[in-house]
């Protein structure tokens, strides 16, 4: 049987070529839309009528994107987050969802600590100042005399704590998942309720997934309980952090600065206040950055889907993620 197969993942698209023999092997034909950072409702309706499986990133498939798309059996989602699919409508409908578990928190957490090495010893801008020629000394920390928060201890919350003890801070966290003993003593983490790490850290990661109860986490009230010389660092998903509210904490100096690769609406509006501030650090959703993370996923990704289309995995209705690799 012939499939058809969309890739909107702006990563596989980046490197399709070199996998193309495997789909033709597979008597599997590409669709392959102009690179795009993520697409909408509107523009997948136009794309999924006759498709059996995509290849998707942070797509937004909605219930009313599902039904459109009649032939569709899997969803291989490029990476970790499944949050832009609408999850109970695949199981109503039959529609498998994958994707790689625990694909990149090593270099996710490799930018969190590089967000708070920058802060801490005001890296970035000693070395603005030198170019424009002036000589001054600037205040800094050792991140030994520093307390990091760590919302969301998971595989990434996890990797992030590891890396900042090693650097001797001490690190509060606060999870609705009970931590396991043998990480609580191997780290020395003090876990604590959301509004006594908030009070308390210097730094404050943002490691949670995008769900319900962590929509806005962080909102008005919730940087009001911050020091004025704390940073937030947002390395998890845009909406996480209501952007409203942290672009009037940074300007009414409620806290002392940001450091965001997720926004509420990407690519990131070029009208954004964010952009025009300095005491923000801005990346393009980058944190996953990372060659060994991206082939393992490249190669996971093809899997899972082959795995549904040839039928290797056996799915009913209730059934909405596949094998975990």
């Amino acid at each position: 049987m012939r499939y058809k197969v969309l890739v909107t993942a702006p990563y596989m698209q980046l490197v399709i070529d070199r996998f193309r023999h495997i789909f033709e092997a597979e008597d599997i034909e590409l669709i392959v839309p102009p690179f795009q950072e993520r697409f909408e409702e509107e523009e997948l309706l136009g794309m999924v009528e006759d498709v059996n499986g995509v290849i998707c990133g942070d797509d937004r498939f909605t219930e009313r994107v599902l039904r459109a798309a009649p032939q569709l059996k899997v969803l291989s989602k490029w990476g970790t987050g499944i949050d832009s699919i609408d999850q109970a409508a695949c199981k109503r409908l039959g529609v498998a969802v994958c994707n790689t578990p625990n694909a990149f928190s090593k270099p996710v957490a490799d930018t969190v600590l590089g967000y708070i090495l920058n802060f801490a010893r005001q890296l970035p801008w000693v070395d603005r100042t030198m170019r424009q020629g002036t000589w001054s000394k600037v205040h800094s920390v050792a991140l030994h005399e520093c307390t990091l928060g760590v919302i969301g201890v998971g595989n990434v919350g996890k990797e992030v704590v590891r890396r900042a003890t090693a650097f001797g801070m001490r690190v509060v966290g606060n999870d609705i998942v009970e931590m396991p003993v043998g990480f609580l003593t191997e780290t020395g983490i003090e876990m604590v309720w959301r509004e006594e790490l908030l009070h308390e850290a210097d730094f404050v990661s943002l490691n949670c997934t995008l769900n319900p109860t962590s929509f806005h986490l962080m909102s008005d009230a919730e940087f009001a309980l911050m020091k004025p010389t704390a940073v937030v660092i947002n390395t998890s998903r845009g909406p996480v952090i209501d952007e409203p509210a942290l672009v009037r904490a940074l300007q009414e100096k409620q806290i002392a600065g940001a450091a965001l690769d997720v926004f509420e609406v990407e690519p990131l509006p070029a009208d954004s206040p964010l952009l025009a501030m300095d005491n923000v650090m801005l990346a393009p959703h980058n944190a996953n950055s990372g060659a060994e993370a991206w082939e393992r996923v490249h190669q996971n990704t093809i899997r899972n889907l082959l795995e549904v289309l040839k039928g290797e995995v056996k799915w009913k209705r209730e059934q909405t993620t596949c094998r975990l690799c």
